[in-house]
């Protein structure tokens, strides 16, 4: 008997690389995404962009701000590339999160938005604290070390 496909409809649509580089990120949550039917459509190609956008706690709810999908041109009724969607999490999350940016002086970057295995849109959601510029330093540094390691570990065997 054939070994099931579980993950089949998992999809990575977006991803925003540039987070990890900017940002300490201390923990992450998945959150569901309130989407019309021509943005479900052009996600399914593939056309987004998440790496300027940010989400922010607003009037007792969650917002992903200035996330870019691209209008479908098939689609009859269009929807506006930026528009301001609203995320979906659990009262007790929404709390934690606007607790984490008021009080702490967190940030809430997007970092990857995707299909889930049910075929579902969401967004991960990184509750991060801003890298100066000499922490990224340090972890360019970091990094060049443990390349030029695995160099001269291959080349001694």
């Amino acid at each position: 008997m054939a070994k099931k496909d579980e993950n089949k409809n998992y999809k990575v649509i977006a991803e925003n690389r540039r987070a990890r580089f900017d940002y300490a990120i201390e923990e992450d949550l998945e959150c569901g995404i309130m989407l019309t039917g021509s943005e479900v459509k052009s996600l399914r190609t593939g056309q987004s962009n998440v790496a300027e956008s940010y989400a922010a706690v607003e009037e007792g709810e969650l917002w992903l701000v200035n996330s870019y999908i691209a209008p479908y041109e098939q689609a009859m009724f269009g929807h506006e590339p930026r528009r301001r969607r609203k995320l979906l999490v659990s009262r007790k999350e929404l709390a934690r999160l606007w607790q984490a940016t008021s009080r702490k002086g967190m940030t809430l970057v997007p970092l990857v938005l995707y299909f889930n295995h049910r075929g579902m849109a969401k967004v991960k959601i990184g509750i991060a604290k801003g890298k100066k510029n000499h922490d990224k330093r340090e972890d360019q540094a970091k990094r060049d070390w443990g390349r030029q390691k695995q160099r001269l570990l291959k080349e001694n065997h």
